[in-house]
């Protein structure tokens, strides 16, 4: 069973009922989720080995978030426990024109303040094979930006392969930061994930004509973008999510990657959204699965793809879906029957 490792915070989801809006709400539906962890629950979900490298509060809520991930089969012995607080969102979740929101409380959470120390990444990273992070975990403080890079140093020595998804949060971090410490992380990196919006803001490329507010594709502005990234830091792939918003409650889904040889498109999903947090995390743990399990770039997109709109339709950050459902509907079957 191939060992997969993520690092990164899981954090306390309160999300209001039946589509209220946060002024409405008396009540607030938990779940628990964060980008490397949604990531690290979809790779047990798919049968691989996977790990999850955090640090929380040695206390009842701290708990509660590592027993969620071992009911979904995550691997959580990395998982070290101190620190005062996990970290906390909100969500409100839109529907038609009503966009979804979300407003953040995690100052000062247990990973923000781990230290290197708290970790053993020789041991973490033995006979590991994938090691995936995203641009949240170094925006968290600087203490998480050091502990990230020590991450990808011992990842790289153990000869791990690095995936990335860049994910700017504009409520941690400026530009002008994530492109100082981001920058220096791609060294590492072998591949980047992310929209025009992601490699401008973090990596400080220039968009082409593609509109990530409104979702107006211009693919050739993807194709250059990801030509310029490739040159400058010798990824072996980039690839990004392509999201057209038709209202927050119908999206069209789909992909583009690229090799340094060929630019791809992916097919495009139509989908009606249940739940779109940890859309993104379900595209790049199906494209790390579809590589892991020996497909090539093209049709590891296609399964990351086809999991991800999968998850539009899963209340929570995670995907809970199976490699056979993914198959099935690589094939064709969208037809939502129901199964006797």
């Amino acid at each position: 069973m191939k060992k997969v490792v993520t690092l990164g915070e899981i954090m306390l989801r309160l999300s209001t009922p039946r589509f209220e809006r946060f002024v409405q709400a008396e009540s607030f539906d938990v779940v628990y989720g964060g980008g490397e962890a949604n990531v690290a629950v979809s790779l047990a979900n798919y049968g691989l080995d996977s790990y999850f490298v955090s640090k929380l509060p040695k206390n009842e809520i701290g708990q509660a978030a590592i027993n969620q991930l071992r009911r979904y089969g995550v691997n959580t012995e990395y998982v070290e426990r101190g620190g005062n607080r996990i970290g906390i969102y909100y969500l409100e979740s839109g529907a038609s024109m009503r966009p979804s929101k979300v407003v953040y409380d995690r100052a000062n959470s247990s990973i923000a303040e781990a230290s290197v120390n708290d970790f053993d990444f020789d041991e973490i990273f033995k006979d590991a094979e994938w090691f995936h992070f995203s641009g949240i975990t170094p925006a968290l403080s600087e203490e998480a930006a050091i502990l990230t890079e020590e991450a990808l140093k011992a990842a790289k020595k153990h000869g791990v392969t690095v995936s990335v998804d860049l994910n700017y949060r504009k409520n941690l971090w400026t530009p002008e930061r994530a492109q100082e410490v981001m920058t220096n992380l791609m060294k590492y990196v072998d591949v980047c994930i992310g929209n025009e919006e992601d490699a401008e803001l973090t990596l400080g490329f220039k968009p082409g004509k593609t509109d990530v507010t409104t979702g107006e594709l211009e693919l050739a502005g993807y194709q250059n973008i990801f030509k310029q990234m490739k040159e400058k830091f010798d990824f072996k792939y980039v690839i990004s999510s392509l999201r057209e918003s038709y209202s927050a409650s119908d999206n069209g889904w789909s992909a583009c990657a690229y090799d340094g040889n060929e630019f791809y498109h992916s097919r495009k999903y139509d989908v009606r959204i249940v739940d779109r947090v940890g859309g993104g995390d379900s595209f790049a743990s199906g494209f790390i699965y579809g590589i892991l399990s020996g497909k090539n770039f093209k049709d590891a997109l296609e399964f990351g793809v086809a999991a991800s709109a999968l998850k539009h339709t899963i209340h929570g950050d995670f995907n809970m879906v199976t490699v056979s459902e993914v198959e099935n509907l690589l094939k064709g079957d969208a037809s939502g029957r129901v199964q006797r």
